[in-house]
């Protein structure tokens, strides 16, 4: 599916619609690899290596590619320094950090409501 190009103001945009910007937006950053790479990073700068041992479980692969998406819609910044090897930093942009901000919040939910969604799988699932 081509996305839609969006135009007119934010306010008017149709988030409902299968072709919005808005759903390939939700999509990029609503994976658990991107939400977690964001509350990684925070308020700091982090190199590729220090994001991979951050976020567990994550393969090179995975983390350069959210890292690209994650670039591509302005929520982190690559600075690449011109050293041997070269240095390569992230950080979140001013979206990117507002971003990381519910981030927490979805944290501090999950937190508080571990032990009940707990609770009820398992009585879902006996």
């Amino acid at each position: 599916m081509v996305t839609k190009q969006f135009e007119g103001s934010p306010a008017d945009a149709d988030l409902t619609r299968a072709d919005s910007l808005a759903r390939e937006i939700f999509s990029d950053v609503a994976n658990k690899w991107a939400l977690l790479i964001i509350e990684a990073l925070g308020e700091r700068t982090l190199r590729f290596s220090e994001l991979r041992d951050g976020v567990e479980g994550i393969s090179h692969k995975m983390l350069t590619q959210n890292l690209r998406m994650l670039e591509r819609n302005g929520l982190v910044e690559r600075n690449v320094h011109p050293t041997v090897p070269p240095r390569v930093e992230y950080t979140l942009t001013e979206p990117g950090r507002a971003l990381w901000e519910m981030t927490n919040e979805m944290c501090g939910w999950t937190h508080r409501y571990l032990g009940h969604i707990e609770a009820s799988r398992r009585r879902f699932d006996a």
